[in-house]
């Protein structure tokens, strides 16, 4: 199995709070896609401890999935089942919890931005939302067989993100007319202080009809669906760390009451957020604090002086029992 950890300087592993017979791995991408590409991660565990294991993934923007695994995973999105997922795919932004059956073994997600789909994908986001796609039906098929067999051939884990940044590098398009305007919407969307999307895009320029076209062309949704399921998942993110100390007093303070937050817990999670919650989170809860400690580090390292970041890199922590 592989290593835990992340070649970003400065991450405590210790962090992830990964559970046993259980292996992570988050990186970021190289600084020529970091407004494209979110996050690398690699996922890993043993076969005897997660045989028909199910997961739940939250409502997200779109990803590449790499299954390295020998045995197929399953996932479910609403009324859809795909059985098994492609080795190589494509999920669309999903405005649904994603429950995923498992049995140990390598997977490999790469999280793009809104941006990412408009230089990496050319197509319609809303084409492709709450579904899952052979990725070679949305890019070149020769390209994804070469990364597949590129990210087989490595060690699965350290060497993950080169070949990534490699690959993605190699067929990112030119910066396009609406990039602009695409990361303007992105920084609305996650502005805590945003309840209008409409009226904040305005604010800067953008008609509300240029942003709903502007939406559906590359967020995947209209422009209130996109501010509510940022308002929601920021809310029941916040629930998951307080852990059994969750209450509604974690919810954004735009909701006029816990029924309001309901009502939204049912239309992305189809279930209560205390039910949710109940279920079996530690393979989410650890993929939200791997993420945010690599963030952490990669701020901390960019925000650092120059001179302080001259040298050689901080050793890379691993959790001595994921070896």
């Amino acid at each position: 199995m592989i290593e835990s950890g992340s070649l970003t300087p400065g991450v405590h592993v210790d962090r992830f709070d990964v559970p046993d017979h259980t292996a992570l791995r988050v990186e970021m991408p190289a600084p020529a896609l970091r407004d494209l590409v979110s996050n690398y991660h690699v996922m890993d565990s043993e076969r005897t401890h997660h045989d028909g294991r199910q997961q739940w993934l939250l409502p997200s923007w779109p990803a590449l999935r790499f299954v390295l695994a020998p045995d197929p995973i399953t996932l479910t999105i609403g009324s859809r089942r795909y059985d098994p997922i492609p080795e190589a795919a494509l999920y669309g932004t999903a405005s649904k919890a994603m429950q995923m059956t498992t049995h140990g073994g390598v997977t490999v997600g790469v999280d793009l931005t809104p941006l990412g789909w408009a230089r990496l994908m050319n197509r319609r986001a809303d084409l492709y939302r709450d579904r899952i796609v052979p990725l070679e039906t949305v890019l070149p098929a020769a390209w994804v067989a070469r990364t597949l067999q590129r990210l087989r051939d490595s060690d699965q884990g350290s060497e993950v993100k080169a070949i990534l940044d490699d690959m993605l590098l190699a067929i990112v398009a030119p910066a396009t007319p609406d990039d602009a305007a695409i990361v303007a919407v992105q920084r609305l969307i996650a502005d805590d202080a945003t309840r209008d999307l409409s009226a904040a895009a305005t604010a800067v320029g953008m008609t509300p009809a240029a942003l709903r076209r502007l939406a559906t062309r590359y967020f995947g949704f209209p422009p209130k669906t996109l501010l509510i399921r940022t308002r929601f998942l920021r809310s029941l993110v916040r629930m998951m760390h307080a852990g059994d100390d969750a209450g509604y007093g974690a919810i954004a303070p735009t909701y006029f009451d816990a029924s309001h937050f309901l009502r939204d817990a049912d239309r992305f999670l189809g279930t209560t957020p205390r039910r949710f919650l109940r279920q079996d989170h530690r393979y989410l809860s650890a993929v939200l604090k791997a993420t945010r400690e690599v963030r952490r580090a990669a701020r901390a390292a960019t925000e650092r002086p120059a001179s302080s970041r001259a040298g050689a890199a901080a050793p890379v922590q691993h959790l001595s029992n994921m070896g």
